[in-house]
């Protein structure tokens, strides 16, 4: 008899690609969606390490989720979403129902989910209508992804946001000259560095979520840049970005003249 927590060999012949949720059985909360092959939705739900991550990641709350719900001596609830999914359609799928589910463990965002995926009417409005961003832009830049933020008007939440945390080589980070802070594809904030640290309370102690997790990485404190460059990079609602090297897929971090 075949293990419940398992495909027969005949199943998996026909599944292909599907994509599933992870479900916490304390609470209902899908906390995870994933894509896969074969029974790599029962090797997930155990909390078995997936090959195709990156191992520099850190842990994160993922695993910590599943370790939680088995020290409740539960298990991880699976939802195969859809199977027979083509190789060319799979990412699409899976970053739609990423989209989906706000507050997820998952490291990264959907398949282009920052230039594709779900935004009210203005924000569409904005990402087709805006003034487009100059090129070549004429400061050493580093464009970072908030699509967190709910206020564009609202410059300190975009700094608190933008400056911190981040994983990327510091010595890279301190030759620019700018950050820009990019939500949907469009440029709503640009701040001037003055120092790169460690992510940490004491190097950041106004950041209420600064808790030491983050100390692997690196921010930024600084201040709002001059009224001339927020106008050459922001204006008065937001540039768009649409030059292909400084858009924003996976990786919320883009570099302009860093190198």
């Amino acid at each position: 008899m075949t293990s419940i927590n398992r495909f027969p060999e005949e199943v998996c012949e026909k599944l292909g690609n599907y994509v599933y949720r992870l479900i916490d059985p304390r609470n209902g909360e899908t906390f995870y969606v994933g894509k896969g092959k074969n029974n790599r939705v029962f090797d997930h739900a155990a909390g078995l390490p997936d090959p195709s991550e990156d191992d520099s990641q850190p842990i994160g709350t993922k695993l910590e989720r599943i370790r939680a719900i088995k020290d409740a001596h539960l298990q991880v609830i699976h939802v195969i979403h859809r199977h027979e999914i083509p190789d060319h359609a799979i990412f699409e799928v899976e970053a739609a129902l990423i989209d989906a589910y706000p507050g997820l463990t998952n490291i990264q965002g959907g398949h282009a989910s920052t230039d594709r995926g779900p935004m009210n009417h203005i924000e569409l409005t904005d990402k087709y209508c805006l003034p487009e961003l100059s090129l070549p832009p004429e400061h050493r830049l580093i464009l970072i992804n908030i699509n967190k933020l709910e206020d564009r008007s609202n410059r300190q939440a975009i700094y608190n946001l933008v400056c911190f945390a981040w994983r990327i080589s510091k010595p890279r980070a301190e030759k620019a000259e700018y950050v820009l802070a990019v939500v949907r594809g469009v440029v709503v904030g640009v701040f001037r560095p003055d120092k790169w640290m460690p992510a940490t309370h004491e190097n950041f102690p106004d950041i209420p979520y600064a808790d030491g997790s983050e100390a692997s990485r690196i921010g930024f404190v600084g201040e709002e840049a001059s009224s001339e460059i927020w106008d050459l990079y922001v204006g008065p609602r937001g540039k768009r970005v649409t030059h292909p090297q400084l858009k924003h897929i996976q990786n919320p971090i883009r570099f302009w003249n860093c190198d």
